[in-house]
């Protein structure tokens, strides 16, 4: 089995859940907020992960952006990027349109998913998904949303009760899985050249793959629980709360560390560290 096309979007699932599994938009008035962050495996950089969050009142928005870098761009080229709009519907997220477009060994890969009358439509699907994963029978795909939805209920969630408590069940047209995550109270980062320091709320998340397994995976493996933590701070005085690091385990990489790079308004990103404060 090619590690690559197992264990990428596995890998980019988890930093998903966990990286912006409770972005806090400022509290007094709704505006965007992105993060840049560089994740490591072994002491080397591996990816590269932008992130952009809109939530409104009325609606949200979700963007990431992926690039593999140094040693893990050979198991792939380019960039994903996934992105969704939806509206609220009292606390829960209603997508509307959800698509990851990217390429994986020079292959192209696009995903789209609309949902008429609330539930999941599959509108394309690059690669289709027949020749690769066993299907996600349709009573399980009623009521999920899509992964940067189910975010973005957490985020909002997150943002009223000042906890990351929370669990969902998602679909993104090719895998059916759930997220979980608990509050842990708060740790502290010593004072570090080009990282983040302070004191940071402690997130622990678990994600659980429930059906559309790869046909070529062992089941046994891939039904185990994904387990992490992320911390979450200001990156600087006066700026929305966002996940300063993040750790998750992977199959293939040991322990991936996602840390914060930069963070700020679209187009106004700001370093962080001692060094960007000095």
């Amino acid at each position: 089995m090619n590690p690559a096309r197992a264990t990428r979007p596995a890998i980019l699932a988890t930093l998903a859940a966990a990286a912006l599994v409770a972005f806090l938009p400022a509290p007094a008035l709704a505006q965007p907020v992105a993060a840049t962050y560089t994740v490591h495996a072994a002491g080397l950089t591996v990816m590269e992960l932008n992130a952009a969050v809109d939530i409104t009142e009325a609606g949200y928005s979700v963007e990431f952006r992926t690039r593999l870098r140094g040693v893990a761009s050979a198991f792939g080229s380019g960039e994903l990027v996934t992105r969704v709009d939806g509206v609220w519907q009292g606390d829960a997220a209603r997508p509307r349109r959800y698509t990851s477009e990217g390429s994986l060994r020079g292959e192209p890969r696009r995903t789209v998913l609309e949902w008429p009358g609330g539930q999941p439509a599959i509108r394309v699907m690059v690669p289709p998904n027949e020749a690769e994963r066993l299907p996600v029978p349709d009573a399980e795909q009623r009521n999920t949303i899509d992964n940067l939805s189910a975010i973005a209920q957490l985020i909002r969630q997150v943002r009223r009760t000042g906890r990351c408590d929370g669990g969902v069940r998602v679909y993104d047209g090719r895998r059916l899985s759930s997220m979980a995550a608990t509050t842990q109270g708060r740790d502290a980062f010593p004072a570090a050249r080009d990282e983040w320091s302070g004191v940071a709320l402690k997130c622990a998340f678990e994600g659980r793959f429930l059906a559309g397994y790869r046909r070529d995976e062992d089941l046994e493996v891939a039904r185990r629980p994904q387990f992490g933590t992320a911390w979450l701070a200001e990156p600087a005085p006066g700026q929305p709360v966002v996940p300063v690091r993040v750790e998750a385990a992977s199959r293939w990489f040991g322990t991936l560390t996602a840390r914060l790079a930069s963070a700020g308004p679209p187009g106004r990103l700001r370093p962080v560290g001692s060094q960007a404060s000095n």
